[in-house]
């Protein structure tokens, strides 16, 4: 099974490095690595190029934001699964891709895991699933994601063949969108057991929170419908004041 990783960038020089680096050094290198700029005016095209070693390929064009770019990043892999791990996230450790390889020999059509959060230093904030209130499922299903984001996108990887692209009317959250049509797709979903990903915290979606949390609200109404969507943000929210309370040591 062939994998592409794509990293989606645009002036990212204080981050892309790093990125760059995790991909680099993995002990298996039998993979395909995109790079789709959004024709970046800082260092971003000079840190490319001084990894072009490390690179399958790479554009560095306008587009129309983040999910444009990715959808180019979705036509130029070649390979049977698509991994995005955009500017300043990482793959968690060196042996992440040897793992998943092993992995695929189940043939599933998802594979997912779990995320680390890191704050711009690269710094160790926690995991996603201790420090925010998304427990990762143990065994993952579209209906999950009722309840918002439960998987990172930086530690999901889906089967070309089953993945839509982006859309593009949802500037903000098309990613959970993406998801959740990958898994309505997939036969077989696996659970890696794995550290996957350091995500970087404060991106894209969480500088625009309000925007993307209505964003996401209308994509989750077209999958579960009215009802359901408001029972569910009912839920996430008493969910995420019990979590606040806990977290202070306190508890319901």
């Amino acid at each position: 099974m062939k994998l592409t990783i794509i990293t989606i960038t645009y002036n990212a020089e204080q981050f892309l490095e790093r990125t760059i680096l995790s991909v680099a050094n993995q002990t298996v290198q039998d993979f395909e690595y995109l790079i789709i700029d959004g024709g970046s005016k800082d260092k971003t095209l000079e840190i490319i190029k001084n990894h072009e070693k490390s690179v399958t390929r790479w554009i560095s064009e306008k587009d129309k934001g983040i999910y444009d770019a990715m959808n180019k990043g979705l036509s130029l892999a070649s390979g049977d699964f698509v991994w995005f791990m955009n500017a300043g996230d990482q793959i968690h450790d060196n042996q992440v891709v040897e793992k998943l390889l092993i992995q695929m020999s189940d043939n599933a059509d998802v594979y997912y895991g779990e995320t680390l959060f890191v704050n711009d230093n690269g710094e160790n904030l926690g995991l996603r699933s201790v420090v925010t209130p998304h427990g990762l499922p143990k065994n993952l299903s579209w209906r999950d994601f009722r309840y918002g984001m439960v998987v990172c996108h930086q530690a999901f990887i889906a089967r070309k063949t089953i993945a839509p692209t982006y859309r593009l009317d949802h500037f903000y959250s098309a990613d959970i969108d993406w998801e959740i049509k990958c898994l309505k797709a997939a036969q077989k979903v696996t659970n890696l057991d794995i550290i996957v990903a350091k995500y970087l915290t404060g991106g894209f979606s969480i500088k625009n929170l309000k925007r993307s949390l209505l964003d996401r609200y209308e994509i989750l109404k077209t999958h579960f419908g009215f009802s359901g969507v408001v029972f569910a943000h009912v839920l996430i929210l008493f969910r995420g004041l019990g979590f606040i309370w806990k977290k202070k040591g306190k508890y319901w």
